[in-house]
Order: C-alpha cells, then sequence, then structure tokens
C-alpha cells in the first residue's frame, strides 16, 4: 500500500536518541499523552481523520430545500423505472442531499466497518517496532506503536476521505451504500460538478445518479448476506497482515523522534509484507469478483430501466466506464485499503454475465441467483460470462425460498445498520 493511494499507510520518517537525554525524556512525556488519548480512540483517530478531512475541503453551500426536492423527485422517478426491471420492490425509504461534509459524517459508520480491522491488525503488528530499550522507558506505554497507528491511520482517513468526498455523487457509488440503510443520499454540488465536465444536461446526469442508487439499494436489501460477504473478505485478509522483520531496523534507522517532520520520512509500506499471502490472494478475489457483479447488475438493471427514455444514456455510461477505468471512487477505495485493483474488465465481463443470464432465465431468474452466496458467479465464470446460464439448468428447478430461509438463519448475515450521522435524512 502506497502512499500514493487514499487509505495508503505509506509516510511516517539517524541513529536511537538516548534515554537518558533530557529532551528525548521530556519527548516521552509528550508522547505518552498523546499515545494515550490515540489509544483511547481505537484503531483509528476518527476525531482526527474528520478534523483533518474538513480542513480539506473547500467551501461548500449547504443542500437547500430545492435541491432537496430534486433528489426526491430522482429518486422517485428513478424507483419507478425501475419497477420494469428488477423483480424486487424497492430498497428505499427515504432520500437525502448531502454537502461534502455531510458525506463524511453521515458515512463514518460504515468506514469503520471497512477500516477499523485492517487497522487494528496493522497497529498489532507495529507493536514489534518498539526498540526494547524503548519499551522499558515507556513502561505502560510499551504498545506505544498502537498510539502511533491511530494517530497515523486516523491522518491518513482524513485526506482520504477528503479527496473521496469531492468526487462520490452519491451514498454507493465505492460500491456498497454508505450511510444508513435504506436512505438514498445523492450529492448535488459533486453531480453539478461532474455535469458540468461532461457538458451534460445536470438533470440527466442526477437522475442516472438515482438510478444507480436506487438499483444499489435495491440489491442490498434483498440480498441481506451481500454486506457482511464484502466486510468478510476485508477482515480475512485483515487477519494476515504482518510485519517484514528484515525491514524494522532498516525502517528505524532513519527515524528522528525529535523531528516532527520525520513521520514523513518513513515508509511503513516497506515494512509491512507486500507479498499476500494465500489466504489474502483467495480473499482479494472474493471481494474482487463480488464487487464486479455488483457493478455489473447495477449496469444492466439500469440499462433495462431506462431503455429508450433517457436520450444520453450512452454518454452517461460510457462516462461511468471511463470513470472506473481512470479510478473512481470504489477503485480508490479499495485499492487504498488492500490493495486491490479493481479490473474493469471483469466489470464488462460481470455485465455481459448479468445480461446473458436475463435473456436465458428472465428477470426472476437472474435476481434469483443473489438468494444466497453459494449459487453467485465465480472468478472462472466471468472468464466466460455468457456459458454461465446454461452451467445448470438445474438452477431453475430449485427451491429458492430454502435459500431464503439460511439467509435469514444465519446470524453473520445480519450486520449493525451503518451510518449514524447527525443529519436527518429527508422523508422520500
Amino acid at each position: 500500500m502506497g502512499s500514493d493511494i487514499p487509505f495508503g499507510f505509506g509516510n511516517l520518517g539517524g541513529d536511537l536518541p538516548d534515554p537518558n537525554d533530557p529532551r528525548v525524556q521530556q519527548m516521552m512525556q509528550q508522547l505518552q499523552q498523546m499515545m494515550a488519548q490515540s489509544l483511547s480512540s481505537g484503531p483509528v483517530n476518527w476525531q482526527l481523520a474528520k478534523q483533518l478531512a474538513e480542513s480539506e475541503l473547500k467551501a461548500e453551500n449547504t443542500v437547500g430545500p430545492a435541491e432537496q426536492a430534486h433528489v426526491a423527485e430522482a429518486v422517485r422517478l428513478a424507483d419507478l423505472w425501475l419497477d420494469s426491471a428488477v423483480n424486487w420492490p424497492s430498497g428505499v425509504t427515504a432520500t437525502d442531499a448531502w454537502t461534502r461534509k455531510q458525506w463524511i459524517a453521515q458515512t463514518e459508520n460504515s468506514w469503520k466497518q471497512l477500516a477499523e480491522p485492517l487497522a487494528a491488525q496493522m497497529g498489532e503488528a507495529m507493536q514489534t517496532l518498539v526498540p526494547e530499550e524503548m519499551a522499558g522507558m515507556l513502561g505502560p506505554m510499551a504498545d506505544v506503536m498502537k498510539g502511533v497507528g491511530s494517530a497515523l491511520f486516523g491522518a491518513q482517513m482524513g485526506q482520504a476521505l477528503a479527496k473521496l468526498a469531492g468526487e462520490v455523487l452519491s451514498s454507493s457509488e465505492v460500491g456498497l451504500p454508505l450511510g444508513k440503510t435504506g436512505v438514498a443520499a445523492l450529492l448535488p454540488g459533486n453531480i453539478t460538478e461532474y455535469a458540468a465536465g461532461l457538458e451534460l444536461p445536470v438533470e440527466e446526469v442526477r437522475l442516472y445518479v438515482a438510478l444507480r442508487e436506487a438499483a444499489t439499494h435495491r440489491l442490498f436489501t434483498h440480498a441481506t448476506w451481500l454486506r457482511s460477504h464484502l466486510l468478510g473478505a476485508l477482515e480475512a485478509y485483515a487477519r494476515e497482515i504482518s510485519i517484514d522483520e528484515s525491514a524494522i531496523e532498516e525502517a528505524m534507522s532513519g527515524m528522528d523522534p525529535m523531528d516532527p517532520e520525520a513521520a514523513a520520512t518513513l515508509d511503513l509500506s516497506e515494512v509491512f509484507k507486500t507479498e499476500d499471502t494465500e489466504q489474502q490472494k483467495a480473499a482479494l478475489s472474493r471481494l474482487g469478483t463480488t464487487l464486479a457483479l455488483i457493478a455489473g447488475w447495477v449496469n444492466t438493471v439500469v440499462a433495462e430501466a431506462v431503455g429508450e427514455r433517457l436520450p444520453t444514456i450512452d454518454r452517461l455510461m460510457e462516462a461511468a466506464r471511463r470513470r472506473r477505468a481512470t479510478g473512481g471512487p470504489a477503485e480508490q477505495t479499495f485499492e487504498a485499503l488492500v490493495g486491490l485493483e479493481l479490473d474493469p474488465a471483469k466489470v464488462r465481463a460481470a455485465t455481459q454475465l448479468w445480461q446473458s443470464l436475463t435473456e436465458a432465465r428472465g428477470i426472476e431468474g437472474r435476481e434469483a441467483v443473489w438468494a444466497h452466496p453459494d449459487l453467485m458467479p465465480s472468478a472462472g465464470d466471468l472468464e466466460h460470462p455468457e456459458g454461465f446460464a446454461t452451467v445448470s439448468e438445474a438452477l431453475e428447478d430449485l427451491d429458492m425460498s430454502m435459500f431464503d430461509q439460511l439467509a435469514v438463519n444465519d446470524p453473520k448475515d445480519h450486520d449493525d445498520e451503518p451510518g449514524d450521522g447527525d443529519e436527518e435524512p429527508g422523508e422520500k
């Protein structure tokens, strides 16, 4: 994970100091205080993250009643169109329009679910970076590197959230809904800038974003296992994070703790082992395949819902493809968290797979695949997307209620509700 990506835990920055030096002792006292605060904040110092993120965002107008109404109407129309293309009822219970700062506040709980397992494991591994002589001097703060990690990860998250907040168009553009369950939220300011860059009417861009947002909410509402499936892949990756012992001495040799800017010269990506384990590779494969299938399904149902009703649909879908290919919010998020490079070719293959499945089995047969993770296409199926519809004709004869019951009874499929911002969403 490099320093050029949003959540990269990259750049932190002589000889180890003399522990008997009064300046060092004073620094240690200050460090203990700082670390105590960071340790109490958990694996990521979210207060620091939010402060940094908000400080980096440029000034933005508040969202007024007119914009709230525009968003509500766009989502209402999007849901109406989707009714003809999706076999499930709407997953939207309310709508909202967010500023960039509101996006940060409303999605905080979901970012904790995504990032904390990784940060916690890195914090555990970082404890080995404390030299023995310093550990003795720190006493009860011997796990000081946990605090260092909490502060560093908070700083990195703050920078990342600011960058993403300036780009995201909706609550679900990173690949899953980040706000409260059932709340379809758009960012009018970002949509206006995006539409201007495309030289397209903002009304049509807003409707297209609303279609993708509403479609994603339907999917996650009815595939109840999907969120925990994604989080499980991230947790599986996190469990294998470890330290490259040979890199510790080299990394620490150039660090001068008396220099406040030293943290900018230590590259932690050289300390954490860069070669993924087999378990991590399997987790990344599962994560990448699932994200591609989500994006491909949304592409398919949105195109079917729109039909000929939106004149600019081809340009909008091409712009969305270019956005993914050049590193959109979803690509930035998962590359930064776990080094996963989302392959645009996989999304194209997933789109083709869902289109073929719709032609072969209809909407009901396509949606039945989402009833349980065991029914989902594999990474191998994406290499031959047109063949998935005919691989197992027995799928049509399965009693899908059995899988629905499995999903209901599986405690892992029921997560705490994401998002717990202070803003109340506007009712749809």
